[in-house]
């Protein structure tokens, strides 16, 4: 026989047991045998090393159940906190102590460090600081047109202009924010000193929820 013919290079090897899978099955011996580097320590046998791949990936699964678990968590969370929340505010009596309550709410149970809401009218026994009233057509909105003709909550970091508006010389608690609108009736801003707590692409579906509810609940007095 040609010696030619009977030399087979590594690559023909892998080619043809890629094509035989169940090659080694049909030789388990060689599969003992058989020694696979590894990148730190000593070579292991292909079982061993087939073992440890399936470790991996059971940690690495197990590892990716433990994040949905989690989220499943925090999403029941929040969800519990967003219904109790729509039912304080429609507990509320007047429009002020919807606002307040909101408020109140977003600072405690929602863990924003500080809270503002601009409103295009008025509300009747309302003067704290985290309430601006400005009309719809105020230049001082400028910054903000985009957003209110957009109606997408914006996530993350704000401009110096917005910030400036929004805090004035709070802005240093409102590291990160997340903007989210009011519908014909103005907008609702959260701030965390932390600068990685909101951030662009997070979810804001509770968020949303909890605007919607604000404005639902302020739908019910004819001055809110």
């Amino acid at each position: 026989m040609d010696d030619k013919n009977e030399r087979l290079g590594a690559h023909e090897v892998a080619a043809y047991l890629r094509r035989h899978p169940k090659f080694l099955a049909q030789f388990p011996d060689l599969a003992i045998s058989l020694v696979v580097p590894r990148d730190e320590g000593p070579a292991a046998s292909l079982a061993s090393y087939q073992l440890d791949v399936l470790r991996d990936k059971n940690r690495e699964l197990g590892r990716r159940l433990n994040e949905l678990f989690a989220n499943a968590q925090e999403n029941e969370r929040l969800a519990v906190r967003t219904h109790q929340l729509s039912l304080a505010l429609m507990r509320a009596g007047d429009a002020a102590a919807t606002l307040r309550t909101m408020v109140a709410v977003l600072g405690e149970d929602f863990r924003g460090d500080i809270v503002r809401i601009v409103l295009f009218q008025p509300v009747p026994g309302v003067d704290e600081d985290w309430l601006k009233v400005v009309p719809a057509g105020d230049a001082a909105l400028a910054p903000f047109r985009d957003f209110l003709g957009g109606g997408e909550p914006i996530c993350g970091r704000l401009n110096q202009d917005k910030l400036d508006f929004l805090f004035g010389e709070a802005r240093e608690q409102a590291a990160s924010c997340v903007l989210l609108p009011l519908e014909r009736r103005g907008m609702l801003v959260v701030g965390s000193a932390d600068p990685n707590r909101f951030f662009p692409g997070m979810g804001t579906l509770f968020l949303r929820m909890m605007s919607e509810a604000l404005v639902t609940a302020l739908g019910r007095f004819p001055n809110g």
